[in-house]
């Protein structure tokens, strides 16, 4: 003990900037692994930000620095082999034998990148390196330990990203249980992902229900909810168009279902009254199939433009559409146009909008719709149920 006492006192004689514990001495150890990271506040104070890791969730505790060596000295003592500690100047690497007999390396290195780097790299996510999630692993962003395989930065940051939107969401209400439908859901692991932060983060309590056209993929994807264990999803042969379902659907998934798919999409969960829509719209061909301007030619003048204006006008009137029906609408951008221009994600909740509010948003659409010869598919089915 004393030897230890002497070596972490030695680490902290210099500030730290970051510390990982792990290589746990046995199985009765809570934790696989421990960072800890210096930060500071909005006001400058400094502090260290404490994640330990189990399998499938990540744990956090703020600490004074002051109270640095007892936590090492607490953490490290009977339960870890090794820890790795980075300050300014140097690199040290502490590990400890079977017997308790404690080795302390250490070699003067330039670390001072290494806290900018942190920061820029280490943003709070959700999904955390460290985190055992199987779907990650099997689409190639994590390793079998669970770090972020660096060719994958942008997929892991694209789908932390479609994650942190749904959370922005789900924080609003306490819910217990959710059932949940995921239109067009493909080959993709999302949905697997997804039904890992509702039930292993969240701790939320769901149905869900994946849908797609093609019975080789549900057949498989099944195959693999079965392997994970995630016993309360499922996936369904069937066609957006006609899908019926008789229960409440509390919410609608829908990530590229192709030109109107997505309208039919929108408007199963408009007549569930879902209370969550999100649509990541793809391929919006029927707009700039009819676009014909009455006194805007320039916009048609050239296909490109005609194209992309075209696509930007069939999200607009889905998310005035989703006004008129008494949803709080917001159109967000999903991931850097940079690596995809099918960028747009339609987030909806169920509110009380106003008749006013409804009113105007469904002028603006029939406002649009006029200047330019649009037949919306969305504003029909809507119409033909009288849902607006």
């Amino acid at each position: 003990m004393e030897d230890l006492i002497k070596a972490i006192r030695e680490i902290i004689n210099e500030e730290v900037i970051k510390v990982v514990v792990s290589n746990k001495l046995n199985k009765d150890v809570k934790y696989n692994k421990i960072n800890i990271e210096l930060k500071s506040n909005k006001k400058g104070k400094k502090y260290y930000q404490v994640e330990s890791f189990t399998d499938k969730q990540v744990f956090h505790e703020n600490i004074e620095s002051n109270e640095l060596e007892k936590k090492l000295i607490d953490l490290v003592h009977n339960n870890y082999k090794q820890l790795g500690a980075w300050t300014n100047t140097t690199t040290f690497d502490l590990k400890i034998s079977k017997k308790g007999k404690v080795f302390l390396g250490k070699k003067k290195t330039d670390n001072k990148s290494l806290a900018n780097k942190s920061h820029n790299k280490e943003k709070n996510y959700i999904l955390k390196e460290g985190m055992i999630i199987e779907p990650l692993i099997d689409l190639g962003v994590f390793t079998k330990e669970g770090k972020v395989i660096n060719s994958k930065y942008d997929k892991y940051k694209q789908i932390n990203r479609f994650i942190e939107i749904i959370d922005d969401e789900i924080r609003k209400n306490n819910y217990k249980e959710l059932t949940i439908l995921d239109f067009g859901c493909g080959k993709s692991y999302l949905t697997f992902v997804l039904y890992y932060y509702f039930v292993e983060i969240k701790n939320i309590k769901v149905k869900m229900i994946g849908l797609d056209l093609k019975e080789d993929v549900i057949k498989k994807c099944n195959e693999i909810a079965k392997r994970y264990k995630y016993d309360n999803l499922h996936f369904e042969l069937g066609d957006i168009n006609g899908y019926k379902y008789e229960n409440n659907v509390d919410m609608v998934i829908t990530l590229h279902a192709c030109d109107t798919a997505t309208d039919y999409a929108l408007y199963n969960a408009i007549k569930w009254k879902a209370k969550m829509i999100f649509s990541v719209p793809c391929c919006q061909h029927e707009f700039n199939s009819q676009i014909k301007p009455e006194s805007l030619s320039i916009i048609s003048k050239y296909g490109i433009i005609q194209e992309r204006v075209s696509a930007l006008m069939t999200d607009a009137v889905r998310g005035n559409l989703l006004e008129a029906a008494g949803y709080k609408t917001q159109l967000l951008e999903f991931i850097d146009i940079a690596h995809s221009p099918k960028n747009i994600l339609i987030r909806a909740s169920k509110s009380n909008i106003s008749l006013d509010k409804k009113e105007k948003a469904l002028s603006e659409v029939d406002n649009l719709t006029k200047e330019f010869n649009f037949n919306p598919t969305l504003l029909n089915l809507l119409k033909s149920d009288k849902l607006i």
